[in-house]
């Protein structure tokens, strides 16, 4: 559930051609991280899931109202265009850096991904998850959530205490940081090749 889909290169290989100009698309950084964290906020989270509960039907139906009572209010308040020049570019920035540390912490060089008979919790918490070494100042703002592998470890962990958890564990410190400069290269990987056990690139198919 609201994971970023990701093709293996045997899926893909095996898709028709509409198939795979449409997850081309999809995987491309201008729909991954401009048009797709707008359609999911503003669009796709305002309707209940199919098949969901009474309990989250409610809670995304309240939700509606309040978010359009707001809207209302600020309309007459300070107007509707003011609101959106104010609210559109941090919903923008919000929603595509929550994208982005969801997808840079699932998919980079050197993942662990597996099938579910071969799948081991404790290579997933080391390897499944990036240690995302940001900047102090960014890693302030996000609220450690860099220390996704710690999160993997042990999810009761408050964020406050993972950078502590993280130095005072001998096998966490051996896992290897994935640095902001290394992260954009991550973009360029697109699909999981199972027999060499890695994400590569559309490229890579040539």
């Amino acid at each position: 559930m609201g994971d970023i889909t990701t093709m293996t290169v045997e899926e893909y290989m095996a898709a028709s051609s509409m198939q795979r100009i449409a997850y081309r698309l999809y995987r491309h950084p201008l729909v991954l991280l401009g048009v797709g964290p707008l359609y999911y906020f503003l669009l796709r989270n305002r309707y209940p899931s199919p098949g969901a509960k009474k309990i989250d039907f409610v809670s995304v139906m309240v939700t509606n109202l309040a978010l359009a009572g707001i809207v209302a209010v600020a309309s007459l308040t300070i107007g509707f265009r003011t609101y959106l020049m104010v609210q559109l570019p941090v919903l923008m920035m919000a929603a595509t850096l929550g994208v982005w540390l969801f997808y840079i912490q699932h998919q980079f060089q050197g993942v662990y991904w597996a099938r579910h008979d071969a799948w081991d919790p404790w290579q997933v918490a080391m390897s499944g998850a990036s240690y995302y070494q940001l900047p102090k100042f960014l890693q302030w703002v996000t609220a450690n959530i860099g220390f996704h592998h710690v999160h993997h470890m042990r999810p009761g962990i408050p964020n406050y205490r993972l950078q502590e958890c993280h130095e005072g564990t001998p096998e966490l410190l051996a896992v290897k940081p994935l640095t902001l400069r290394k992260s954009l290269g991550s973009l360029q990987l697109n699909l999981y090749d199972e027999r060499q056990r890695k994400l590569v690139s559309f490229h890579s198919l040539n």
